[in-house]
Order: structure tokens, then sequence, then C-alpha cells
């Protein structure tokens, strides 16, 4: 097998959408529509947190809006390359933008995940402690729950971009997915990965186990302290302040475990390409519309926004 030094490497190619002709053709359109709405409902929820101090001083929506930030990002580093290779001949990407868009994928979907799990924190603190909230989720414990979600994933995307910079690839270069990410990567290397691999599988199952692990300690004691209260009425409000939050977790952490935490995770069937897009693009888009219609208090501050 031929292969050349990391060095020599310019570009490489995209397998894109394991799919038909007529199906390819139907994608640009429906990949643009639904980044196109992301991009509206992402940037709608920030507006109306930063525009309304009612909102914005409540550590939930605080949280979100770092949220729909980091949905903004996560989707902008896969949707427009994969658009612009739709409509190409030469389904191609450099590999300096290769290694950024690695990195920035790394980065802002481990950001959604920390910040998921922050979320979750702010609703055990809101239902099983209420009467020391406003001292745990202080304006300061929210600024450190963000700041802890934004730099260490920045940290851990860093450490695999240097890695992935140091090995050799293979002839021809051609990636088993539409976007760089790092298994698809790894399985056009020719030089060792063993250590890579070792690292990712630990680093990279950490990162995303850690706080899948307490979203679900924080459930199991919100729901141990719901089931307490004597009232349905009650119930049913405590629960309704979660409901958002617990689809975006299952949509999120289900398409992840799905793409990730299988033996052939290097190679991607067409089950583990819808997989990806679930949580790359359609998670993302949803996000805005579960927090908004289901939130009663979002719906009033854009009906006050749109009166302004």
């Amino acid at each position: 097998m031929n292969h050349r030094n990391t060095t020599d490497v310019s570009e490489f190619l995209l397998q894109g959408f394991p799919s038909p002709p007529e199906v390819q053709r139907l994608l640009f359109p429906l990949l643009l529509s639904i980044y196109l709405l992301t991009l509206l409902g992402n940037v709608t929820i920030i507006l109306l947190i930063r525009s309304d101090m009612q909102l914005l001083q409540t550590p939930m929506y605080f949280l979100l809006s770092h949220l729909a930030l980091a949905d903004i990002g996560f989707t902008s580093t896969t949707i427009p390359k994969a658009l612009d290779n739709l409509l190409s001949q030469k389904k191609t990407i450099s590999y300096r933008g290769c290694l950024a868009q690695m990195y920035f994928f790394i980065s802002f979907g481990n950001s959604d995940s920390f910040l998921l799990a922050s979320m979750a924190y702010d609703r055990y603190v809101a239902i099983c402690c209420p009467l020391h909230y406003s001292a745990m989720m202080s304006r300061k414990h929210c600024l450190l729950l963000a700041m802890v979600s934004w730099t260490v994933p920045i940290i851990l995307a860093s450490l695999y971009t240097i890695l992935m910079s140091r090995i050799e690839f293979c002839d021809p270069e051609e990636i088993p997915d539409f976007f760089c990410d790092v298994f698809p990567m790894l399985s056009v290397c020719c030089s060792d990965t063993s250590i890579i691999e070792l690292i990712v599988m630990t680093e990279g199952v950490m990162e995303m186990v850690t706080p899948f692990a307490l979203i679900i300690i924080s459930y199991a004691f919100i729901f141990y302290t719901v089931i307490k209260i004597p009232s349905a009425v009650g119930k049913r409000k405590a629960f309704s302040t979660c409901g958002s939050h617990i689809c975006v977790v299952v949509l999120f952490y289900g398409s992840i475990s799905w793409v990730y935490f299988k033996p052939d995770s290097k190679n991607p069937s067409f089950q583990e390409t819808v997989a990806t897009v679930m949580y790359t693009v359609v998670t993302p888009m949803l996000n805005p519309f579960l927090y908004t219609l289901r939130n009663s208090e979002m719906k009033a501050a854009l009906k006050r926004l749109m009166n302004q």
C-alpha cells in the first residue's frame, strides 16, 4: 500500500452521504432548509434571552443561551462544507481544513454535552434543593459552569488535533463520512494509531459518559423527589420544567451512542450516517422548538419581543 507523510497531504476526499443519486438531489435543499431553521431558531433564543433581563437572570435560560450558541457552532462546522460538496463534482476538503473541522466539531459537540449536564444540575437544584437554589445557582456559579463547559472541550479538542496532525495517511485519502471526525480519519491512517485509539477510547468515553452520568444521577434524584409530592398537579408542574431537556438529552445521547459506542465505528454504515445526521443536524434544529413551544416563559418573552 502506498503511503506518504502528513506533510505531503494537501487534501482529503469525503465519501459524503451513502445514498442513491435521486436521494442525493433532495439532500441539498433539505440540508439547507434544516441549517437555516437551526440558525434562525438558535439565534432567536439567544436574542430572546439576552434582550429580556428577567430570562437572562434565570440560570436555566442563561445556560440555554450558551447551548444555543454551541449548537450554532456545532452545525456550522459540518453543514456548510457538506452543502458545498453536494454541489461539487470533487468532494474534497483541505488537510488543514479537515483538522480544523475536527477540532471545532469535537469542541462544540463536547460543549453541548457539558451544557446539557449543567442544565440537568440546575433542574436538580431547583426541584430537590429549592431553599438553597439562589445560593447554589448564583451568577458566579452559573458563569463557572459555562466556563467549564467551554474550556474543557477546547483542551480536549486541542489534544486530539495535535495527535492527529502527527500521523501518516494512506492513498487515497478518502474519509468514509461527510465530515472530518476522529474515527473516520483513523480509518485512512497508515501509521500506528494504537496510542491515539487508546486515548480516544478512554478520554473520549469519559468526556461523553461523565456528563451523561451526571444527567442520569440528577434525574434520579429529581424523580425520587417528585414522586414524594402528594398532589398530581405538583408532580405535573415539576416534570414539565424538565420535559424539554429530557427530550434533547434522549435525542443527543441516543444518536451519539449508536455512532461511537460500536466496534465498527471506523467505517460508518448507512444507519450510522443517519444517526450522525440526527445529532449533528436534526437535534440542534429541534432544540429551539422544544424549548420554546413547550415553555410558557419563552413564549411570553417572544410575544414581548414581537410587540416591541
